[in-house]
């Protein structure tokens, strides 16, 4: 074989492991972070500086979706979806996209300890679904898949729905979600929600606006990522040291609800009266347009810059917790 060749096969090993150790390391982040079956999340800043870009919110929409809003839907101008118990004493405020790794890594991983705490009526959540990675990256995959879960609350499946989101959420980079068949395949998972009216909502993109009006807020909220976690407006990004697991939110919600009885609701699947206890806006803001990025629940994705070339940071784990 001549030195040529040789050369040449050599170089081609060595794309060949490279590419194999991108994709290690792509699923490493994509992988759920499980230690001990807690999951840890890494709260502190990571460095760098990003960019909010503008969000796919400037799509025109008909006169209809303009002020469309889905059942039990807080409106104004801080949109959000109530799920549990309208009186449960605690209330934990989630802004979160669908195409948000380090949302999926949050959802997934205290998805247990959240159920648990709805269904027992301790706890009420308000998710405010954003569309900034379609901003970020181009897109519609977090626009659609927003206003499909706000079809699915129409239904009264939006929890249903918003965890088969999250556990068939692709790639980042492949904006499966914009596929709105994709979405209606994924529907077939949850029992009752395909129907011609569900249908009907996801494709003439019903909620878009509705999606598009919680986006504008987090954009003048001063918050700077996704997913953002507060619970009873204190954010869960400035507990524990930066680090949190889900039996450390149990407890919290636990100490917070001593001394209240926990609400009661026909369904545990079904809204509260949103905004009962709503968060507070942050007291700081973002200086101009730029924002530090930081690891869930606060802030993996909201600030991520235009960019090809902006580095993610998934959740991290740590033993001994």
């Amino acid at each position: 074989m001549s030195q040529k060749n040789h050369e040449g096969k050599r170089t081609a090993r060595e794309r060949l492991q490279e590419q194999r150790e991108k994709e290690k390391a792509r699923a490493r982040r994509g992988r759920q972070a499980v230690v001990a079956g807690a999951v840890v999340v890494a709260l502190a800043v990571a460095g760098g500086i990003a960019v909010w870009a503008t969000s796919a919110g400037s799509g025109k929409s008909s006169s209809d979706n303009e002020t469309a809003r889905p059942k039990q839907a807080g409106g104004g101008s801080s949109p959000a979806i109530p799920v549990g118990a309208p009186h449960a004493p605690s209330t934990l405020t989630v802004w979160e996209d669908f195409r948000c790794p380090a949302c999926q890594q949050f959802e997934t991983g205290f998805r247990p300890a959240i159920h648990e705490l709805q269904d027992s009526g301790q706890l009420k959540n308000e998710y405010h679904l954003v569309t900034i990675i379609d901003g970020n990256a181009g897109g519609k995959g977090s626009l659609n898949a927003a206003n499909a879960a706000l079809c699915a609350q129409d239904a009264g499946k939006f929890r249903e729905y918003h965890d088969v989101l999250y556990s068939h959420q692709p790639p980042e980079e492949q904006d499966k979600f914009a596929d709105k068949q994709y979405l209606l395949q994924l529907a077939g998972k949850v029992k009752g929600l395909v129907t011609p009216a569900f249908t009907r909502c996801v494709n003439d993109g019903r909620y878009d606006r509705f999606a598009q009006k919680s986006t504008d807020a987090f954009a003048k909220s001063g918050y700077r990522g996704t997913p953002t976690v507060l619970l009873n407006g204190k954010d869960l990004a400035k507990e524990k040291g930066g680090r949190l697991t889900p039996a450390d939110l149990k407890k919290m919600v636990q100490d917070a609800n001593k001394g209240k009885q926990p609400g009661k609701s026909a369904s545990p699947h079904t809204g509260a009266s949103p905004h009962s206890g709503a968060s507070p806006h942050p007291t700081t803001s973002t200086r101009g347009k730029q924002a530090a990025r930081s690891t869930p629940p606060r802030g993996e994705h909201a600030a991520r810059s235009a960019s090809p070339r902006g580095k993610q940071h998934g959740m991290s784990a740590t033993p001994g917790t």
